[in-house]
């Protein structure tokens, strides 16, 4: 049985993506509440807005997700139109000015931005080539794209976690490879992707290390993935249950479940 990450089709589906993954934010904000437990902790909107610094007129958030990146703009540069778009409208429900949008085709006229966020999202885009000469197609001379991913290497330890608790429910030694978003756009492979549409691809890692002494966090992680739990593979819940009870286990043991993560920022300019 492969233990390799699951390049599962389903990551892509707008019709899942835009109802069961993303019709509300529960399950986005449940995976961005583990990295409150990190060190060093990475303030992801606070960079994008450093890099931002000389950037005027409109930016577009494409695949804004509950908007903590548009919240942080609009905060700290007022001076700057903010567009936040995302193919899920439930998701949308909050953000000033939100609307529904496809990174395959922007609703955005050529050379209109001086900037574009593509962050922790084009792993779920299917034509990723098109999505990326359209990151490209509405910037204006100088303008940067900003785009985030995990590395392939990111949070190992949940991926073990949950091939052991899959095969302890299903009576073997590891069950299968659990969904991963981001193996369709890893931190490795982005550069190449970017870079058919960039002269300049920029990789700013951001290591750290997750330490927690309760499961909770690390369960809430695990059960964001519940739109994708018909393709695990494996009971969904009780896979869940057991990993559980192994975080508690591991806890009582050493003291502390630890979970090495590697994200990225990648700054694109120089657009073809």
């Amino acid at each position: 049985m492969s233990t390799q990450p699951s390049n599962e089709p389903s990551v892509t589906d707008r019709h899942l993506l835009s109802t069961q993954a993303y019709g509300t934010g529960r399950h986005l904000a449940a995976r961005q509440s583990l990295y409150q437990w990190q060190t060093p902790r990475h303030d992801l909107p606070g960079l994008v807005v450093e890099e931002l610094a000389r950037v005027r007129g409109a930016v577009a958030d494409v695949g804004c997700g509950n908007g903590k990146f548009v919240q942080r703009i609009r905060t700290q540069r007022p001076d700057l139109t903010v567009l936040p778009m995302d193919v899920s409208p439930g998701i949308l429900a909050g953000i000033a000015g939100a609307v529904a949008a496809d990174v395959q085709q922007l609703p955005i006229v050529d050379r209109a931005l001086g900037a574009v966020l593509a962050m922790h999202m084009l792993y779920h885009v299917e034509d990723q080539a098109r999505a990326v000469r359209e990151l490209g197609r509405v910037l204006a001379k100088g303008g940067i794209a900003i785009a985030s991913t995990n590395s392939r290497t990111d949070k190992r330890e949940l991926e073990d976690l949950w091939r052991r608790a899959a095969g302890d429910v299903l009576g073997i030694p590891e069950g299968p490879a659990r969904v991963q978003l981001s193996a369709r756009f890893t931190l490795e492979d982005a550069p190449t992707i970017l870079g058919a549409v960039f002269e300049d691809v920029r990789t700013i890692p951001l290591p750290g290390v997750v330490e927690v002494t309760d499961p909770e966090p690390v369960v809430a992680h695990l059960a964001s993935y519940e739109a994708w739990a018909d393709k695990m593979g494996v009971p969904f819940k009780e896979t869940i249950a057991r990993a559980r009870e192994r975080v508690e286990e591991t806890v009582q043991a050493k003291g502390a479940f630890r979970i090495t993560c590697l994200g990225g920022i990648l700054l694109c300019s120089g657009a073809h």
